[in-house]
């Protein structure tokens, strides 16, 4: 029996295997269970600092919703406890609802108090009936303009609210009303209030930003608990007649009634009660799983950089293309992975909560961003923190009371006023800009402090369907005459809102004369299929010739099979048999994996096979190098060569003029041609294992890369230079694995690798910003290196003289780019990060509908402007020749090795 057949004495044992306890699951095994409530030290002390921050926080915004201030502690400790238990994003804290403020404070003065909690015990039921039928995902299914759009609004109007309470006055009945009577409210300005209130909003602004170890040491306490003392002892001091909170005796504390009012307005309440607050926890829940996963993999970050293990004397660092698990494990066990979020329980949980709250006189319960993430900052590990720090707030309100009275309420409107900032984030706004989406985030902020919630919700909704109608029957439709042919380029969606126009502009061109139609879009309907095709027969009829193309310049008219049976010429892979037709059999060696199944290598395409012996059925065998050379040789001198060749042959006259220096790995799955649309001269390209630029003079230097990039930049002249990572690098994989023993010689290999070593120390530092990928996370260690390695690797391009000098004289650009091989995706380093001048270092998703891209984005060779890179370049390099296989042909790109 082989080795490496497992027996079945072969398994693992029941101690090797993880307790259920540790959270992590087996594979095909049910979801652990819960088994005991237990309490960690870090959950101790981080239900204490969300304990500290609730507390202000839940006064403040009873005092902004003109409730009963006792409400706001009741619903703090509610939450905790309930939602705590019960819900699905167990690091998530609940309590009183910012997002709710404006539309408490309407339904109390409509209806009163007690009607307002029955109508938050009503929104809790109706919570809970969403969460069993499993419509929280749906939910989030809005667009993010309208969500985003609608809690900002709702920080406006509570911050309109709150100015009036900082000057000394009171807030009005609706956003405008604050907006129109703040002049009279300055004109009668009491000094004492807004100095309170300026004062706490100073010390919110500046307590985060304290530098140094004492600024690391003094943040963790909650800058709003530090921002309410200070104000309150100053008050305490200079100012003993301020307004402060009053909280009734319990004895008086208002319990629900049976609503009395309009049956459709009370259910509109409820409704908007239950969206408001369902919003606000789910996009809460959201955010807590991204800051969980960032701090798990800061922590494997930090486990992979100290605790690396060293690699056997007699074996080299394996790069392997993709990531082993086995590979280079810590010692440490690992901690267990971050668990997404169970939205539908999370909602089920906060519709409890809800409905307790409002039983027991209580504020509605939500889900909130600035209490969750000071609970994961502050190194919560579970549950048990939101548990805690409800209990906590639950003592407080009959422990505390004195201590809680002498806080002044300008204190609390300033700390509500900037949660009513903050909920306007200009990293949301930029977010909807990018994706042209401002004018329906507008519409909603502006409906939602005109009209209300509900109203300003259906306003963003209306406005969404109309930019999407706009954009579907936009279509732009050009005629170029090209010396006796006509190309029409139709630009967007042909729906029958364009036919007129359509008609009207293909009407008008000669009959019998010839044309090209160039259709870019992704969607036609029956009405301009019809209309097309209507007027492509009668000027055939009349002797004309049409051709319809793509922008892709395949024909529209051809079947898909007959489309993609074939793939184009410049197609740059080894595995594509273009030269075989239909109704042939592929040569031997040129399949997809090796010989078609029914005939063996060398043998004739109708002669039989050797039956295969029982058993599982072995691999295909791997196309041999000889057979792969010639299939590809003849390949591209049958296929390609007579299409570029008077191209090359202009190229071999004029030579080489490439506008870009292109840095990326050696491995073979990184194909630069592919995923950058070019042709022969288009890149002057440097591959090498890890994509590494060695700095120059250093010891064990590299004189090849350092010559490739002086050349590139001081002879050739490029006007730009890209350093291209990719995903499962296996020389970022080594790098993890840790170095080999010190006293056995090293491998070129590892000479080699040692310039990568800065890349592991970056990543690893804490004086440097986290790489990361815009709108996500790093998977794992490994893809933090690698997207901290194209960063690393800039810098050391940064110390070349000639690269060097030409940044200072503004004529070189020099970008970051990550591929990724599996979703075939890149992602370019922002502009500032590839220049160095800023710390944020992250990477932005390359979209189809980018054709130039971010000003980030490496610029076209082609100084004609045209969309189509897909044929020759204006300029070629001399260097090695073409991969076998590769028909893009020889001169395409220049190749040094490391």
């Amino acid at each position: 029996m082989p080795a490496c057949a497992p027996t079945r004495h072969n398994r693992t044992s029941r101690s090797s295997r993880p307790p259920r306890a540790s959270g992590i699951k087996r594979p095909h095994s049910p979801p652990p269970r819960g088994g005991r409530f237990r309490i960690a030290g870090a959950d101790l002390s981080a239900s204490i600092t969300v304990f500290l921050l609730a507390v202000p926080m839940s006064l403040g915004l009873a005092v902004a919703m003109d409730a009963p201030l006792e409400a706001g502690l009741v619903s703090a400790a509610i939450g905790g406890i309930v939602a705590g238990l019960l819900g699905g994003t167990p690091l998530q804290v609940s309590g009183p609802s910012a997002g709710l403020t404006v539309v408490t404070a309407e339904l109390i003065q409509i209806y009163g108090w007690r009607t307002t909690c029955a109508i938050t015990i009503g929104a809790g039921l109706l919570q809970i009936l969403l969460g069993s039928l499993r419509a929280a995902r749906s939910a989030l299914a809005v667009s993010p303009a309208i969500v985003h759009g609608t809690l900002a609004g709702i920080g406006v109007a509570i911050a309109l609210a709150q100015l009036h309470i900082v000057l000394g006055g009171s807030p009005q009945s609706s956003a405008v009303a604050n907006a129109l009577a703040l002049p009279h409210q300055l004109s009668r300005v009491s000094p004492a209030a807004p100095v309170i209130g300026v004062l706490t909003i100073t010390v919110l602004v500046l307590w985060p930003r304290i530098p140094g170890r004492l600024g690391s040491a003094v943040r963790r306490v909650p800058a709003a608990l530090v921002a309410v003392v200070t104000a309150t002892a100053v008050a305490a001091l200079v100012a003993p007649g301020i307004a402060r909170v009053d909280l009734p005796s319990w004895r008086s504390h208002a319990l629900p009634e049976l609503p009395h009012g309009p049956v459709l307005a009370l259910a509109t309440a409820v409704f908007t009660v239950m969206l408001v607050a369902s919003l606000e926890s789910l996009l809460a829940a959201v955010a807590v799983d991204k800051l969980s996963a960032d701090r798990a993999t800061e922590q494997t970050a930090a486990r992979s950089g100290a605790g690396s293990m060293p690699t056997p004397a007699s074996a080299a660092p394996a790069l392997s293309p993709s990531p082993s698990p086995s590979a280079s494990a810590p010692a440490a066990s690992p901690t267990p992975p971050a668990r997404r979020s169970d939205l539908d329980r999370e909602l089920r949980a906060q519709g409890i909560a809800n409905a307790l709250s409002g039983l027991v006189g209580g504020l509605a319960v939500s889900g909130g961003a600035v209490r969750s993430s000071a609970n994961v900052r502050a190194g919560a590990t579970g549950r048990a923190s939101t548990v805690l720090h409800g209990v906590w707030v639950l003592l407080a309100t009959g422990l505390l009371v004195t201590v809680l009275e002498w806080i002044p309420l300008a204190a609390l409107a300033a700390l509500v006023m900037m949660v009513g900032i903050q909920m306007v984030s200009f990293a949301h706004i930029r977010n909807v800009h990018k994706h042209r989406e401002f004018l329906v985030y507008g519409a909603t902020i502006t409906g939602v402090v005109l009209f209300g919630v509900l109203k300003g919700v259906a306003i963003g909704i209306a406005v969404a369907v109309a930019v999407a109608l706009h954009r579907l029957a936009r279509t732009r439709i050009t005629v170029t005459d090209q010396g006796g042919q006509h190309l029409v380029v139709v630009r967007g969606q042909l729906t029958f809102l364009a036919v007129p126009r359509l008609s009207r502009t293909l009407g008008q061109l000669p009959q019998g004369g010839d044309a090209v139609v160039e259709l870019d879009g992704f969607f036609m309907d029956h009405a301009a299929y019809e209309a097309i095709q209507g007027w492509s027969i009668a000027q055939t009829a009349h002797g004309g010739r049409v051709e319809f193309t793509g922008r892709s310049g395949g024909r529209i008219a051809e079947p898909t099979s007959a489309a993609h049976s074939c793939c184009r010429p410049w197609t740059p892979w080894r595995n594509h048999h273009c030269h075989d037709g239909p109704d042939r059999t592929p040569e031997p060696g040129h399949g997809l994996d090796g010989p078609s199944i029914g005939t063996r290598p060398g043998t004739p395409h109708n002669a039989p096979a050797l039956a295969p012996a029982p058993g599982p059925a072995p691999a295909a065998p791997r196309r041999t190098g000889g057979n792969r050379l010639i299939s590809g040789l003849s390949s591209f001198q049958r296929n390609t060569a007579p299409l570029v060749r008077d191209e090359l042959a202009r190229l071999a006259v004029e030579g080489q003029r490439p506008s870009q220096l292109f840095i990326t790995c050696a491995d073979s799955r990184l194909v630069t041609s592919m995923i950058t649309a070019s042709g022969p001269g288009d890149l002057f390209t440097v591959r090498n294992i890890g994509n590494l630029v060695p700095l120059p003079n250093a010891e064990s230097g590299d004189d090849s890369v350092g010559a490739a990039i002086e050349y590139a930049v001081d002879v050739l002249k490029v006007e730009s230079i890209t350093v291209c990572g990719h995903s499962g690098c296996g020389a970022m994989q080594a790098l993890l694995g840790g170095k080999p023993d010190p006293e056995t010689p090293p491998t070129s290999l590892w000479r080699w690798l040692r310039h990568g070593l800065p890349s592991l120390e970056r990543m690893a530092s804490r004086h440097h910003a986290w790489a990361r990928i815009s709108g996500r996370l790093p998977t794992d260690a490994l893809e933090q290196l690698c997207l901290t390695n194209v960063v690393q690797q800039l810098e050391h391009l940064r110390a070349h003289e000639s690269v060097a000098r030409r940044l200072a004289e503004g004529t070189l650009r020099l970008h970051g780019m990550y591929f990724h091989v599996g979703e075939a995706q890149a992602y370019l380093l922002t502009e500032g990060a590839s220049s160095g001048l800023e710390l944020d270092e992250v990477f932005d998703r390359v979209g189809p509908g980018e054709p130039s891209g971010p000003s980030a984005h490496p610029e076209p060779s082609d100084p004609s402007g045209s969309d189509d890179h897909s044929g020759p370049g204006n300029a070629t390099t001399a260097g090695d020749p073409a991969r076998p296989g590769d028909p893009s042909g020889p001169g395409e790109l220049e190749r040094t090795s490391a």
